[in-house]
């Protein structure tokens, strides 16, 4: 589908209220702001990025491409799934791509049946699958799904006073670009091209387990 059903569908799955819980994590945003990495609104730009770019968040994309890709095998659906789990360098990682990823399933049932997926599924996975049972192209369940990780982290920088309404709507507007590049590039890519270089991202993510007192999960 390239119509409105495939916008309103996606506009209804990657909402900041659809019950999946994004709203408790913070994929390790609240510890790199206590360790002051991530100040203000150009910094958290820069550190989203490279995020999108080399980071998780890269390889989330080109797992849901593959995802996509799969066309409904369950063996392959399944493999990704652990090779997701495989690649999460935290304990939070790992339990806000299942718990997030189990909640879509349970929330998208009224959309599409998604029982090949396994019982906690890795969250791009889910997402990938379901565009894929719903005819949605791949390229544009990419974008908005990258653009749904980007709203998260505006919402949590707000909640962690790194900067205001105005500050996040101008991100908003300039991640657009790398949004679209991240994606254009994840549609075509393969399972050889994942892998992270964002070092510091997973340090802080480790860190965060024993942060306190905290907002988020993650």
């Amino acid at each position: 589908m390239t119509d409105s059903r495939t916008l309103l569908r996606l506009l209804s799955w990657l909402s900041p209220v659809f019950p999946i819980g994004g709203f408790a994590y913070s994929a390790g945003l609240e510890q790199v702001v206590d360790d002051a990495m991530v100040t203000n609104a150009t910094t958290l730009r820069d550190w989203l990025e490279v995020l999108l770019s080399n980071g998780a968040q890269w390889n989330d994309a080109v797992l849901f491409a593959a995802s996509w890709g799969a066309d409904g095998d369950k063996s392959i659906v399944k493999d990704l799934c652990d090779l997701a789990e495989a690649l999460a360098g935290s304990p939070e990682r790992h339990r806000e791509m299942l718990d997030q990823g189990q909640a879509f399933v349970s929330a998208s049932r009224h959309w599409v049946d998604l029982d090949l997926l396994p019982k906690r599924p890795a969250l791009p996975v889910a997402i990938g699958v379901a565009c894929r049972t719903s005819n949605i192209c791949v390229e544009a369940g990419l974008v908005a799904y990258l653009h749904a990780f980007v709203s998260s982290q505006m919402q949590a920088a707000i909640r962690l006073s790194v900067m205001g309404q105005d500050g996040a709507t101008r991100l908003l507007a300039e991640l657009e670009q790398p949004v679209l590049s991240v994606a254009r590039r994840a549609a075509s890519a393969t399972l050889e091209d994942l892998g992270s270089a964002t070092i510091s991202a997973e340090i802080g993510s480790m860190k965060h387990e024993s942060l306190q007192p905290r907002l988020f999960l993650s």
